[in-house]
């Protein structure tokens, strides 16, 4: 069950770092529009990384119930807000200056709001577990589990659009917009 939730955070990681992994040029339009963007991303992306990265740790940890429901609870929380942010940034860059532009911001904006909706949905199943009965405890986070492997099966078409042709060229050159290099890992093996 504890794989199950890692797997399925892994998938959610992929969606986000989507975002960072186009490369090309762009015309002055396109690249003031990648650049309002991107500006907005880098802080998101970490935010939903360093959420995923908790919940990986208290699961692999000797971590009680009350422990596990919090960090959830809290990482679930900091994922919803960061799509919101991202939703919010594709609003706020406006229209893509690129052909079906208008389509495009229309369909990242609804993505990226279902996302946020649907790891708030997660947040209230986490702040509804009942730690103190285990077997329910379990079930609770299996059903979280079945949650994020959902989640990481809807598509990412709007956001995968937003990265193509001259549009995604532009992105690629934005500093916010590129795929964040790994920290150095702390742990052993």
């Amino acid at each position: 069950m504890n794989k199950k939730r890692a797997i399925a955070l892994t998938g959610g990681t992929a969606l986000v770092l989507a975002l960072s992994g186009c490369g090309g040029d762009g015309e002055d339009k396109t690249a003031a529009w990648a650049q309002k963007f991107c500006d907005q991303v880098q802080p998101q992306v970490k935010r939903i990384q360093q959420a995923n990265t908790s919940i990986t740790q208290a699961t692999e940890g000797e971590k009680s119930p009350e422990e596990i429901k919090t960090t959830d609870a809290q990482a679930f929380s900091d994922i919803s807000q960061a799509y919101a942010a991202l939703a919010k940034a594709v609003k706020g860059a406006g229209t893509p200056p690129v052909e079906d532009g208008a389509a495009l911001e229309k369909d990242a904006v609804r993505q990226l709001d279902g996302m946020s909706r649907k790891y708030a949905d997660l947040k209230e199943q986490a702040d509804a577990l009942n730690t103190e009965d285990q077997a329910e405890f379990a079930d609770g986070l299996k059903e979280i589990a079945d949650g994020l492997g959902r989640l990481n099966e809807g598509g990412d078409q709007a956001l995968e659009k937003l990265q193509k042709g001259e549009l995604g060229k532009a992105m690629a050159e934005q500093k916010g917009c590129r795929k964040p290099s790994p920290s150095p890992s702390a742990s052993s093996a």
